[in-house]
């Protein structure tokens, strides 16, 4: 198979090429690309081909091509493009254009170095809050479905309201147009699908440290405290061993404590949460907004439901509602490799049931006993007050077995 050319194409079509690079396209014998990339050469002479059902099957065509082959693409191909996946299968020479970040940026007159790329061009939206949380300066490649409309919704779904936002619409081409909104406008302007989105931070936004304290939590009243308490939640999410990219369970999330400080982790994973009571998981839902983490909570009885769940790289059971044999037995057969399951047992009973279904799935476990006491004033001195001990149980499979 002969080397292909990959060239990166404007808005402006034939104007965003180099000479050599409009020459290399005429001497080609197969002309690959998008439709509207391909509609900027109606004189072409050779064979067209549209890439339309999938990359695989481009692939499985091009690699035993014998004809001299140009791919267009837009922008830069290996900027969230097409150029990452195929120089992986084919020997690509690739030679890119401006990417629409970088017109937006010099369109704004501001320095891009230090911004935060996302991409939600065919791709959902979830998890973009914790991702984007805290950045000064983010852009956002979007597309059709994920407009300019529909981020600005998202966003003031979760209170992040501190951005000033830049699109820049059909940059380089003939309908360009370039501006700034606020969020609360953008979502009834209507928008070009081909545009790029830079969200600026203008404003103060809030900010909380590992282990949130435990009265910012919205809780069920009257009867307040059924909460993982904040220093058994830093202890338990610790123990997870959470990485930026980790996928987690929450089983019995109640307010949804332990789910946030694990989102606020895993910014680049997935956090999955089930819940059963009613009155909790619109508690739960609340703080999630509130700590600006987008899990996905459903509402249930563990263990049902968890067959929808990805496999996880960390659980968290805060509470069984008697089911621990069987959830258990699920997390440990779908818990990936190197994983951690952490259970929170107040009783001994629930201790000595964990430790016996942890043993016999082939898992090892590390007991914490947690006994916490606070200080309180009492008159014009001090006292402690004692939390509830908790059994904090770490368990992770044993070396060469299976659950």
């Amino acid at each position: 198979m002969k080397s292909i050319k990959m060239i990166g194409i404007g808005d402006d079509g034939k104007k965003s090429l180099l000479p050599i690079y409009e020459g290399w396209i005429y001497e080609s014998e197969l002309l690959v690309g998008g439709h509207r990339q391909l509609a900027y050469f109606p004189d072409y002479q050779g064979e067209t081909l549209p890439i339309e059902g999938g990359l695989p099957r481009l692939v499985e065509r091009l690699q035993t091509e014998k004809k001299k082959v140009v791919i267009l693409a837009s922008g830069d191909p290996l900027f969230f493009g097409i150029g990452s996946y195929l120089s992986s299968k084919l020997d690509l020479e690739i030679y890119p254009y401006l990417s629409s970040i970088q017109i937006a940026f010099a369109k704004m007159g501001e320095r891009w170095q230090d911004a935060h790329v996302e991409s939600v061009h065919g791709r959902p939206m979830k998890g973009l809050a914790q991702r984007i949380d805290g950045k000064s300066k983010v852009a956002i490649l979007t597309d059709a479905e994920n407009s300019p409309n529909k981020i600005a919704e998202y966003l003031l779904s979760f209170g992040m309201d501190e951005y000033e936002v830049f699109v820049g619409e059909n940059l380089g081409g003939e309908h360009e147009r370039v501006g700034w909104y606020q969020l609360q406008d953008m979502r009834t302007i209507d928008f070009s699908p081909l545009n790029v989105v830079i969200l600026k931070k203008v404003n103060p936004a809030p900010s909380w440290p590992i282990g949130i304290e435990d009265h910012e939590f919205f809780q069920r009243k009257p009867d307040k405290g059924l909460i993982t308490k904040k220093e058994v939640r830093v202890l338990s999410v610790s123990a997870l061993q959470l990485k930026i990219d980790s996928v987690v369970w929450d089983i019995g999330t109640c307010t949804g404590s332990v789910a946030i400080e694990a989102g606020r982790i895993a910014r680049e994973g997935q956090i999955f949460a089930i819940e059963k009571n009613e009155e909790d998981l619109e508690n739960c839902k609340q703080n999630l907004s509130k700590f600006r983490v987008d899990a996905t909570v459903v509402h249930g009885k563990a263990p049902d439901q968890l067959e929808h769940f990805p496999s996880p790289d960390a659980v968290f059971i805060g509470g069984t509602a008697g089911g621990m044999k069987d959830i258990l037995r699920i997390c440990c057969h779908r818990l990936n490799q190197n994983g951690h399951i952490v259970l929170n047992a107040v009783t001994i009973e629930n201790l000595a049931e964990a430790m016996a279904s942890f043993k016999k799935n082939g898992f090892t476990t590390e007991v914490t006993l947690a006994q916490i006491s606070r200080s309180k004033p009492i008159l014009n001195l001090t006292r402690f007050d004692a939390l509830n001990p908790i059994y904090i149980i770490t368990a992770k499979r044993e070396e060469e077995q299976t659950c």
